[in-house]
């Protein structure tokens, strides 16, 4: 009896111990379950989050670019952001500006490549440009001391008041010639001489002749581009009268236009299916011929082109003073180096004038 009582007591010890087995198993899956399940939702919650965080990163960062592009837009167009014809011309005029930089920079390469003498003035090297109104480049040639001495003598201001009104009027004058066939002889070192007097030369990567006037011209604004930057250019010779402060009030009146050609028309049209480019041996008529493939408004102002006494003179009293005077005749003031200074007392704008016209 005793024996089939411990029989009995094993048995029913295996079962719970099975039971128990089995209990403690699905118990142990139901807490490792749950302990695997938990993390995961964690760190999908995290993981969306992260995601959404970057997506907000990304669409505030678009947007922080966009308001930068507006921004800058309203710097160009003005705080409203409106395009008035203004503003698209303001913006013309840039485009412009840029595209006459790199015009002239791959002048400089060409030149450079060429093995030709880079001017003195090209060798200084500016960060940062001051902002010009005008620059007046005075054509002369090696022969025309009494004519530049004439010039100096009535329109061109000399010494300290010529730096004034490059500093305060942004107004720069500069007789322009070119070297002769033998760099360093004689006709240059005249020149040099006169240079060092005055101060008063731009001097050209150019050999000096007559029939090469159209190649001067083209140096010319090529140089003088790349040494002030400069609303307007302009050519003028040294047997023309020129009141400086009327040029100015003319020139501002076209400062809003992106591409602006002013000139007086003298003889009438001259082309005729020719080339583009064609050269002429008038530098102007060159000059005039290249912009016709351009996007430029071409102006025929009068007041360029006065007679001298008493034609400039009568003008004058009536209100509307010219900006230069010539002898159509001789197109200059003939014997301009004994007459200038007549046309420059009775045509000329009083001294001061320049001095009290606004920017």
């Amino acid at each position: 009896m005793s024996s089939k009582s411990k029989g009995g007591g094993g048995t029913v010890s295996r079962r719970w111990t099975l039971l128990l087995c089995l209990g403690s198993f699905f118990t142990g899956l139901l807490f490792t379950n749950r302990m695997w399940m938990v993390p995961e939702a964690k760190d999908i919650i995290r993981a969306n989050k992260a995601k959404e965080h970057r997506e907000e990163l990304v669409v505030e960062g678009y947007y922080s670019k966009i308001m930068d592009q507006k921004d800058e837009a309203r710097k160009i167009l003005g705080e409203e952001g409106s395009t008035t014809e203004d503003d698209l011309q303001m913006l013309n005029k840039a485009i412009s500006n840029l595209e006459m930089e790199l015009a002239a920079a791959k002048m400089a390469q060409e030149s450079i490549l060429k093995g030709s003498p880079v001017p003195q003035e090209l060798k200084v090297i500016k960060t940062r440009r001051h902002k010009y109104f005008m620059v007046i480049g005075i054509n002369t040639a090696f022969n025309s001391r009494k004519r530049r001495d004439s010039v100096r003598a009535t329109w061109m201001p000399q010494g300290e008041k010529r730096k004034k009104l490059e500093e305060e009027k942004g107004i720069v004058i500069r007789f322009v010639i070119g070297h002769g066939a033998t760099s360093g002889g004689i006709l240059d070192r005249a020149v040099e001489a006169e240079d060092k007097k005055h101060a008063d030369f731009l001097r050209l990567n150019h050999v000096e002749g007559y029939l090469e006037l159209s190649a001067k011209t083209k140096t010319y604004f090529a140089t003088a581009f790349s040494l002030w930057d400069a609303e307007f250019y302009v050519k003028v010779d040294d047997d023309v009268h020129v009141n400086i402060a009327t040029l100015g009030n003319t020139l501002a009146r076209h400062r809003l236009k992106p591409r602006v050609y002013i000139g007086c028309m003298k003889c009438g049209p001259v082309l005729a299916r020719k080339h583009i480019l064609h050269k002429y041996v008038n530098e102007d008529v060159s000059l005039g011929s290249w912009f016709i493939g351009l996007d430029v408004e071409h102006i025929d102002d009068r007041k360029l082109c006065c007679g001298t006494p008493p034609d400039c003179e009568w003008k004058a009293q009536a209100g509307s003073t010219c900006v230069a005077s010539f002898d159509w005749s001789c197109s200059g003031i003939c014997d301009s180096a004994d007459r200038i200074k007549e046309v420059h007392q009775r045509c000329g704008e009083n001294e001061s004038t320049i001095w009290n016209a606004g920017d």
